[in-house]
């Protein structure tokens, strides 16, 4: 079973934004489905490095759109953006030295994150995007 289950809850409006926020709940979905068959160590070092790639590229393609529609909170956003990328290289970090038991930590702080930033602070730019024809 899946720890996140996509649902219009979680739609800011913005067709490729959705796409992009699926594939972010795969991937703490698959994470979550290897801790669950005690294979979590084989695939955490590979997860981290893809999931950190992605984070990037997300925000840098969140931020082109918010920025082609003159998206008045940009600043604040990309400053939750930066935030957010440092934490997830900081697991990364953690993960290349050698730090035991971050799966848990890692998948928590991932569901925690994604939930609660799509739902308030990404949610906040959908009628933005909408009234600037984004979709």
């Amino acid at each position: 079973m899946p720890l996140l289950t996509w649902n219009s809850k979680y739609s800011v409006g913005v067709e490729a934004m959705d796409k992009q926020h699926t594939m972010l709940f795969t991937m703490i979905n698959d994470l979550h489905a290897a801790m669950s068959k005690g294979q979590a160590q084989s695939i955490t070092g590979a997860l981290i490095g893809k999931l950190a790639r992605y984070v990037h590229e997300h925000f840098a393609a969140e931020e082109a759109i918010m920025a082609s529609t003159h998206y008045p909170d940009l600043l604040k956003h990309r400053t939750l953006h930066r935030d957010l990328t440092q934490k997830v290289d900081e697991f990364a970090a953690r993960y290349a030295r050698g730090e035991g038991g971050l799966n848990v930590q890692l998948l928590n702080f991932l569901r925690d994150w994604l939930t609660n930033h799509i739902q308030t602070v990404d949610h906040g730019y959908m009628s933005w995007m909408n009234e600037h024809g984004v979709r």
